[in-house]
C-alpha cells in the first residue's frame, strides 16, 4: 500500500507579491516562496509561485487558496454586466440603497457615491408578492420573469442576474421558480438567488449581497477552473480548498457558487492562524498586525477568539456575510508619498504590483512606503527576497529627494522618516478604532506582526502606543498562507425570526435551529467531511428591543431563557461597558457548521548558547526612531538566532522576505519557537 500524501500547501495573493507555504506534515518543515502578483491573469502568479517551491504536486493532500479576485473586481469594476430581478415597484432598491454618507465626507456637500454596478436600465420588476409572514399575497408571474430575462439577456447583454425578491427568506419558493423559468430559457447565464445566500431580512442589503455574488461569480469561475486545470496538469490530485472571509475554508466546487464569501479571504488566513497562535503561545488577547504591499489589517483577537461580524461593507455596498471584524486601511509596502497643499499623504493609492515602487525598477516613478524603507536603510538591496530580487536603491532616493524632500525643504533622509510618521499616526488611528473605542486597552495586548512591512513598523507602533509585546513568527510575510494551513472547513447558515426572547416560544426555536442544523450536514457531508469530524455551533443574533445594532452569542444544545439573556449581558458589558434591564429582541438564529482538521504543530527548539553573536553578520548605518537620528545598526541572520538569544535595539533581523526593525530602547527575545519576542526595555526588564 503506497505511503499516503503528506504535503499541504496554502498560497496567498496579495496585490504585490503571491505567497506559497508548503508544510510536510510528517516531518513539521515548513518551506516558503513568494512570486511577483500577475493581475492580468491571476492564476499564472499562483502557479509562479506553486512552481518556485518545486513541490510534487502529487504528494499534495490538500491546496488551500486566499484570494482578493472578488474584491478586486468589485473595487475595479471588473465584473460581469449584472441584471436585477425582483418585485414589480421595487426595482430601485439596490440603485438607492441607504442615504447615509461615509464619514470622511460628512461636510463634503459635492460627494457623489460611485457608480453603481448595475445600471436602472439592468433591472426588472415582476409581479408576485409575499407578505410580511412570508404568505402569498400574489403569486408569481412565471411569464413575466420569462420576459424580464429575455430582455435582460437578448437586449440589453447581462450575463449574470441577481434574483431577490422581498420578504424571501421566509419562504424562498418564489425565488427558485423564477430561477427554473431563467435557467430554463438561458442555461448559459448565471443565477444567484438571495435565499440560497444569505436567508436574512432587509432587503436592501439582502439585494446588494446578491448582486455582487452576481457581478463576480462568473469571473471567480473561470478563474478556479483555469487554476484547479493549472494544478491538474502538474499533478495534482488532492483537495482544493478555498477560504472563507470569516474563517475556516470550503471546497472549490462550493466556493465557485458562492464567491462573495471569499471577498475578504486573505486576510481572514492571517487572523484563522493568530488565534491558532494565541492558544498555543498562551496569549488570548494578541492584536493582529497585517502590512502588505497595498493595505494595512489589523483585528483583535479577545480571550483567545477573533471578533467576528456578520456584516462587511465593500466600497459602499453592504454584504451580510460572516466575516471578522477587520480594520483596513490603504497603507502597505506601496503605498504612495505624495504631497497635498504641502502636506505629506501617504496611501491610499499604491504601485501594486505592476509598476510597483521606484526601487523595482520596473517603471514606477512615484515614492513608497518601501522606497523611503530603502532610504532609512532598513532594506539591504542586494538581499531583498533571499537575494532573489535587486532594488534600484538610488533611483528610489532620487523620485523621494525630488517629489517629497525638496517640496518639503527636508533632506531625503528626513522626507522618508516622515512618511514613515504618517504611516505610523494611520495606523495608530486604526488600532485605536478596534481597541481603544471598543473599551480596551491595547496595553493589555500582544501585537502579533506579519506581512512583508508587518515587522517593520509593528515596533514602532508598539512603542507609541504602549504596547508590551511584540511577536514576529517565523516567515511573518507568508503568515496569512500558514494560518490557512489551520483553516477548518466552515458553513454558516441563518434564518431570521425577529420575536423578543421573552414571548418565543422555545420548542418552536429548537425545531428552527434543527431545520438549519440539518442544512450544515448536508453542506459538511457534500465536501467529505467525516461525521466525527463535524461540530454544530448554535448562536443567536440579539439586541436590546428598540436598538439597532446587535450581538451574537454562542448558545448550548438546550435552550434555557436566564442563560441566553446572562451570556448576551456578559458580551454587551464587555465590548460596551454595562447592560441594561430592557427586554431582548431576537433577531436571527445561526449555525456554524465546522469541519475540523488537523492544525500545524509549533515545533519547539532546542535552545541555543545564548549567544546571539553567531546570527550577527553585519552592520549598517540606518536611521534609529528610538533616537530620531541616524545610529550604526547590528543585522542578525533570523535562521542563526536560536531560543534564548537576546539583544537590544537598534538592530536588523533580515530573514530575506521580511526585517525587523528594532529601534534602541527595545530588547529582542528568542522564545522557544524561534519567535521574536520585541519588548520595550523598561518591559523586558
Amino acid at each position: 500500500m503506497p505511503d499516503p500524501k503528506h504535503i499541504r500547501l496554502a498560497v496567498d495573493i496579495g496585490g504585490t507579491f503571491v505567497d506559497a507555504m508548503e508544510l510536510n506534515t510528517r516531518t513539521h518543515e515548513v518551506r516558503f516562496r513568494k512570486a511577483s502578483t500577475t493581475p492580468a491573469r491571476p492564476w499564472e502568479g499562483v502557479l509562479d509561485a506553486v512552481t518556485a517551491l518545486g513541490t510534487d504536486l502529487s504528494e499534495v493532500e490538500l491546496f488551500i487558496h486566499g484570494t482578493t479576485l472578488g474584491l478586486n473586481a468589485v473595487l475595479e469594476r471588473r465584473g460581469e454586466p449584472t441584471g436585477i430581478i425582483t418585485n414589480d415597484g421595487f426595482r430601485d432598491i439596490f440603485l438607492i440603497g441607504r442615504g447615509n454618507v461615509p464619514a470622511d465626507h460628512m461636510y463634503d456637500f459635492q460627494y457623489e457615491r460611485p457608480e453603481s454596478l448595475v445600471r436602472r436600465r439592468h433591472t426588472a420588476g415582476v409581479r408576485g408578492r409575499l407578505d410580511h409572514r412570508g404568505r402569498v399575497v400574489e403569486e408569481l408571474d412565471a411569464e413575466g420573469v420569462r420576459e424580464a430575462a429575455r430582455v435582460l439577456v437578448e437586449e440589453e447583454g447581462v450575463v449574470s442576474i441577481a434574483v431577490c425578491f422581498l420578504h424571501s427568506f421566509l419562504d424562498p419558493s418564489h425565488e427558485r421558480q423564477a430561477a427554473r423559468i431563467i435557467r430554463e430559457a438561458y442555461p448559459e447565464v448565471t443565477v444567484s438567488l438571495s435565499t440560497d445566500i444569505v436567508r436574512e431580512y432587509r432587503e436592501y442589503e439582502r439585494t446588494s449581497t446578491t448582486v455582487l455574488d452576481a457581478y463576480i461569480r462568473p469571473i471567480f469561475e473561470r478563474y478556479v477552473d483555469r487554476l484547479e486545470h493549472g494544478l491538474a496538469e502538474r499533478g495534482f490530485g488532492g483537495q482544493f480548498l478555498i477560504m472563507r472571509s470569516g474563517g475556516g475554508s470550503m471546497t472549490s466546487s462550493v466556493a465557485k457558487t458562492s464567491p462573495t464569501h471569499t471577498v475578504l479571504s486573505g486576510p481572514a488566513g492571517g487572523i484563522v492562524g493568530a488565534a491558532h497562535l494565541a492558544a498555543a503561545l498562551g496569549r488570548r488577547d494578541l492584536l493582529t498586525f497585517d502590512i502588505g504591499g497595498t493595505s494595512l489589517d489589523a483585528c483583535v483577537i479577545e480571550h483567545g477568539s477573533p471578533v467576528a461580524a456578520y456584516e462587511a461593507q465593500l466600497e459602499h455596498f453592504p454584504l451580510l456575510i460572516p466575516t471578522y471584524d477587520i480594520r483596513t486601511i490603504g497603507a502597505g509596502g506601496g503605498s504612495i508619498a505624495w504631497l497635498e497643499r504641502g502636506l505629506l499623504k501617504v496611501g491610499p493609492h499604491s504601485a501594486g504590483a505592476d509598476p510597483g515602487p521606484v526601487c523595482y525598477g520596473r517603471g514606477g516613478t512615484r515614492p513608497t512606503v518601501t522606497d523611503a524603507a530603502v532610504v532609512l536603510g532598513y532594506v539591504d538591496p542586494g538581499r531583498f527576497l533571499a537575494g532573489t530580487m535587486d532594488l534600484h536603491a538610488d533611483a528610489a532616493r532620487a523620485a523621494l529627494d525630488e517629489q517629497v524632500a525638496r517640496p518639503l525643504g527636508l533632506s531625503t533622509e528626513a522626507a522618508a522618516a516622515g512618511v514613515f510618521d504618517v504611516l505610523l499616526a494611520k495606523t495608530v488611528g486604526a488600532v485605536r478604532q478596534i481597541t481603544v473605542e471598543r473599551g480596551h486597552d491595547p496595553r493589555g495586548f500582544s501585537l502579533l506582526a506579519f506581512g512583508g512591512a508587518g515587522p517593520l513598523l509593528a515596533p514602532l507602533l508598539a512603542a507609541e502606543m504602549g504596547i508590551g509585546e511584540v511577536i514576529v513568527p517565523f516567515a511573518p510575510s507568508g503568515f496569512s498562507a500558514w494560518g490557512m494551513l489551520s483553516a477548518d472547513i466552515v458553513d454558516d447558515f441563518s434564518r431570521t425570526v425577529m420575536a423578543t426572547l421573552d414571548d418565543a416560544d422555545l420548542d418552536e426555536l429548537e425545531t428552527i435551529f434543527k431545520g438549519i442544523e440539518a442544512e450544515a450536514v448536508d453542506s459538511l457531508e457534500a465536501q467529505r467531511v467525516p461525521a466525527e469530524r463535524m461540530v454544530l455551533e448554535r448562536q443567536f443574533e440579539l439586541r436590546y428591543l428598540g436598538q439597532e445594532h446587535s450581538l451574537i452569542v454562542t448558545a448550548g444544545r438546550d435552550l434555557d431563557r436566564d442563560a441566553i439573556r446572562r451570556a448576551f449581558e456578559e458580551t454587551h458589558v464587555a465590548r460596551y461597558g454595562h447592560a441594561m434591564d430592557n427586554r431582548l429582541q431576537i433577531l436571527n438564529l445561526r449555525v456554524r457548521g465546522i469541519g475540523r482538521t488537523d492544525r500545524p504543530e509549533l515545533v519547539v527548539r532546542p535552545p541555543g548558547d545564548g549567544d546571539a553573536g553567531r546570527a550577527l553578520f553585519a552592520r549598517r548605518d540606518a536611521y534609529d526612531f528610538g533616537t530620531r537620528a541616524t545610529a550604526s545598526f547590528a543585522v542578525y541572520d533570523r535562521a542563526l538566532l536560536e531560543p534564548g538569544d537576546a539583544f537590544d535595539g537598534p538592530a536588523l533581523i533580515d530573514e530575506g522576505t521580511s526585517t525587523t526593525v528594532v529601534p534602541s530602547g527595545q530588547r529582542v527575545e528568542v522564545d522557544e519557537h524561534g519567535y521574536l519576542l520585541v519588548r520595550l526595555v523598561e518591559v523586558a526588564s
